[in-house]
């Protein structure tokens, strides 16, 4: 009988283990990222291995999700521990503008990631110039919740236009690239890193060609929304583009509540900068990673990543 009691207490101990997230010793800790098409995905599974591989007390996972709204909201729930964000929904985030009634003061960036540009597709057809010409139109402006969507709307309002100006449709980059070759709508948004996927097979299979956003629109946005800087999309990052189209870009940043373990910043930030090759690999955008970003991060730095980079 002692020996059922003791085995059944030893149950007892692993299933509270496992319901607070802890097996064999090791913490877990999920990452989130996006839908599976982008680059927040990959990019995140392989920071996720190498995290694991690094830090002996916790196992790292990536998980799918929406993208940087819900990504932010999972973290203020305590549903997820680190995630994959663009700096415009951190910082709507953390003043409670937005998407969000009540500010999130506890959310915090822990490093800087690549930038995303701005990709304005429509068929190659369309007489539509700018994406002031869209009033009317089948527009997608990129999953609900998602950091593409904040951009899009604010994207809208540049040009003079609002969701109620445009017959709105939240697809995923897939789904537009799809959506697009199917005549099924008029225009598309997308917020990523170049070269994406959804937009090479767009501009490969589906006749899209791209429009510009003019530096004079993103200035004008710089008031209200100050994380939005000037790009260009180069000639050849696409077939059909001949000549470097000038758009939007906005950074992405890994964030956290400011109750996450300090150590797990460091060993982040740590293979940011010292193991870059083996995220490279996964995808190239690695490349463009610049960690002295983080001196002008659009929210307050975590703790350990403000000392980290005091450090360097």
């Amino acid at each position: 009988m002692k020996r059922v009691r003791i085995r059944w207490a030893a149950l007892a101990v692993a299933g509270l283990m496992a319901a607070c997230g802890v097996e064999g010793g090791r913490t877990f800790l999920s990452l989130g990222t996006a839908g599976t098409g982008g680059i927040y995905y990959p990019l995140g599974g392989a920071l996720a291995s190498r995290l694991s591989i690094a830090d002996e007390n916790r196992q790292y996972t990536a998980e799918v999700s929406g993208g940087s709204v819900e990504n932010i909201n999972r973290l203020a729930a305590g549903q997820m521990d680190l995630a994959m964000v663009i700096a415009v929904t951190a910082f709507q985030a953390q003043q409670g503008l937005g998407d969000w009634k009540e500010a999130i003061p506890g959310l915090r960036m822990l490093a800087p990631l690549y930038p995303n540009l701005t990709h304005v597709m429509v068929p190659r057809n369309s007489e539509a110039l700018s994406i002031g010409d869209f009033a009317g139109q089948r527009v997608s402006v990129g999953p609900p919740g998602s950091g593409t969507e904040q951009m899009a709307r604010h994207l809208l309002q540049a040009h003079g236009l609002t969701y109620d100006d445009i017959d709105v449709r939240f697809l995923s980059f897939a789904e537009s690239s799809s959506a697009l070759r199917d005549r099924a709508i008029d225009a598309a948004v997308i917020s990523v890193g170049y070269p994406a996927a959804a937009v090479l097979e767009a501009t490969t299979t589906a006749g899209v060609r791209l429009l510009p956003i003019t530096p004079e629109v993103v200035t004008s946005m710089q008031g209200e929304h100050p994380y939005y800087t000037t790009a260009m999309l180069p000639e050849g990052a696409y077939p059909g583009v001949e000549a470097a189209i000038p758009t939007l870009a906005v950074h992405n940043w890994i964030v956290a509540m400011d109750s996450l373990d300090d150590e797990v910043v460091t060993i982040l930030l740590n293979i940011l900068a010292n193991d870059r090759a083996s995220l490279e690999q996964v995808h190239a955008m690695a490349k463009q990673i610049d960690l002295d970003l983080l001196a002008d991060a659009p929210i307050q730095l975590h703790a350990a990543a403000q000392s980290w980079f005091s450090q360097r």
